[in-house]
């Protein structure tokens, strides 16, 4: 009888440690998105990105955001990375912010000024694109993605 219930001790003791491995490995894990933005039609000013993980704020409320970095612009294609992202859904928007104010600038009528661009390059007709068309999924160490910028007026 002492020898089954040292047994069992043993066989509980390694599943509890592996248990205790395999949630430590989850937890640690993340992943990084490097996003290569094509279509600058200048190196004048800057890109500004904003990363989502949910549908709130996107994509024009900066404040709602996961993260957001604005980069001066450095070459053609211009990259810029973001690290430590959790396993998930994210959307990306990006503007060719030119006159360096950290805002999509637009005429009188809404049109922007500037270029523009989002994850998965949706088709825009009368307005932004839904976070699930821009949606794009971050699973493994690195997760690369491309935007195409375009722009309707200017710049």
């Amino acid at each position: 009888m002492k020898f089954k219930f040292s047994g069992v001790i043993l066989v509980l003791s390694t599943i509890a440690n592996l248990a205790l491995l395999s949630h430590q490995a989850g937890a640690s894990f993340n992943g990084k998105l490097n996003v290569r933005i094509d279509g600058l039609k200048s190196q004048k000013g800057q890109v500004c990105l904003t990363v989502f993980s949910t549908s709130r704020g996107f994509p024009d409320n900066g404040k709602r955001a996961l993260s957001a970095q604005c980069t001066k612009i450095g070459g053609t294609p211009q990259t810029v990375t973001f690290p430590n992202l959790k396993p998930g859904n994210y959307a990306i928007a990006v503007i060719h912010d030119t006159n360096g104010d950290g805002a999509l600038n637009r005429n009188l009528i809404g049109i922007p000024t500037e270029g523009f661009g989002f994850s998965n390059n949706p088709t825009i007709r009368t307005g932004p694109p839904k976070f699930g068309e821009s949606a794009v999924l971050v699973a493994g160490p690195n997760t690369n993605i491309q935007i195409q910028l375009q722009y309707f007026l200017g710049s």
